[in-house]
């Protein structure tokens, strides 16, 4: 289960994020990267944020710890910023946020180090299975801590819902996008990593994931008349689109081909 905190200060914006994340103090004492459900796209953000951080973690990969925060809008009744009380206001309720890693620096193709074939490749894998779009060497979302490799910020992945038509259908496209991966150079093990892909997102891992959606998150889409099946709609994504490794894999493949 995630745990769940409360915002009791926030403490600087993220100027980087296009939906204006920020670091918060929790009632833990802790330090969060907070994902605000009244930015951008909304609750579907933090959907995918949730649904792949967690999938990843269960893969083996490394994910800063997630958390839901609940937040008081009060919060930034001294924030001089207009637009940053507004996104206060309107995101009051529950959100997610992610462990502050402090000392982190951004993982940097050029400079290195460069990560093993493996761990590379798992990563290659699971974003073409969640259609993560947002691993690129112009903005990898990898971070180096304590000499390993985190991944951050799964909100652009499972775009799919964002246009629910056809849905399944489109869970077994080769997802292209997988050619401008950050790590696909040394990708060299995708076999390897399909399989343990296969191994590790059980149906109950994926059953796990959807049911940590929490109902405030599921906004009223047409075709769904209600929550459980919305949540239902998730998980038949999920492994419709795990069915179709053979496909993606394949394309990940060939792009690397294409790049070495």
């Amino acid at each position: 289960m995630l745990r769940t905190v409360t915002a009791t200060r926030y403490v600087t914006p993220l100027r980087e994020g296009g939906s204006l994340p920020a670091i918060v103090e929790a009632d833990d004492a802790g330090l969060y990267v907070l994902k605000f459900r009244g930015a951008g796209q909304g609750p579907k953000v933090l959907i995918a944020e949730l649904i792949a951080g967690e999938l990843a973690r269960a893969m083996g990969l490394r994910v800063p710890e997630l958390v839901f925060v609940q937040l008081d809008p009060v919060l930034g009744r001294a924030e001089p910023d207009g637009e940053i009380r507004d996104l206060l206001k309107a995101s009051a309720g529950l959100n997610l946020a992610m462990d502050y890693l402090p000392g982190s620096i951004t993982f940097d193709p050029v400079a290195g180090p460069a990560p093993e074939a493996q761990e590379a490749s798992n990563i290659v894998c699971f974003d073409a299975y969640v259609t993560n779009v947002d691993r690129t060497p112009k903005n990898p979302n990898m971070l180096h801590w304590h000499g390993a490799l985190w991944l951050i910020d799964h909100g652009a992945s499972m775009y799919f819902q964002h246009s629910w038509d056809g849905y399944l259908e489109r869970s077994k496209t080769a997802f292209a996008p997988i050619k401008d991966h950050v790590l696909l150079p040394w990708a060299t093990a995708l076999r390897a990593a399909e399989a343990l892909l296969r191994e590790r997102l059980t149906p109950e891992v994926l059953e796990r994931a959807v049911a940590r959606i929490p109902d405030e998150w599921l906004e009223a889409e047409a075709g769904f008349p209600s929550k459980e099946e919305h949540r239902a709609a998730y998980l038949a994504w999920l492994r419709e689109r795990l069915a179709a490794s053979p496909v993606f894999i394949e394309e990940a493949e060939r792009a690397r081909a294409q790049h070495v």
